[in-house]
């Protein structure tokens, strides 16, 4: 199954009891499986799995919010030149960055309940799709579309369904 191809650079605060590297490749694969367009292994996307001061840096910075987030997502292409990009197997396409904040991370995956693996899992998967174009944030048909898919991807994995206990 092709994907996109992960470049990582890993905080050593993530530790090495877990392969982040294998971790994020098996996400991106789920991802591309439930999400064609990024089943193509000519794109590239820059993965950091960061500390939580520099995701709050680029959060105030580039969305105006004095707070880390769980994940970044910066998409180097529209929609548009995504599905452009996957109708053509030789055009290569940085499709951009993602960047996970791990205190961030840890503290959502405590009070949920789950292993950091599995919501780490998650955050990968949810920040690839918003960089082939999915968004949540523009309207209750487009949020059910991305957790949708991020069901199928994370179900491909024998990852529960994160949204099931919401009320």
């Amino acid at each position: 199954m092709s994907a996109p191809i992960l470049e990582l650079d890993i905080d050593p605060v993530w530790g090495d009891a877990t392969d982040w590297e294998a971790l994020a490749n098996s996400a991106a694969e789920a991802a591309a499986k439930v999400a064609p367009e990024l089943a193509h292994e000519h794109l590239l996307v820059s993965l950091v799995m960061a500390d939580d001061e520099e995701v709050h840096a680029l959060n105030k910075q580039w969305r105006a919010k004095d707070k880390p987030t769980n994940v970044l997502s910066f998409p180097m292409l529209s929609r548009d030149e995504v599905l452009a990009a996957a109708a053509n197997s030789n055009a290569p396409g940085m499709l951009g960055d993602l960047i996970l904040a791990y205190g961030v991370c840890m503290s959502e995956a405590a009070d949920k309940g789950i292993s950091a693996e599995a919501h780490a899992t998650h955050l990968v998967i949810h920040g690839l799709l918003h960089l082939a174009g999915h968004d949540h944030e523009t309207g209750e048909a487009e949020a059910e579309e991305m957790e949708a898919l991020e069901r199928k991807a994370l179900a491909l994995l024998g990852i529960a369904d994160p949204y099931a206990d919401r009320s």
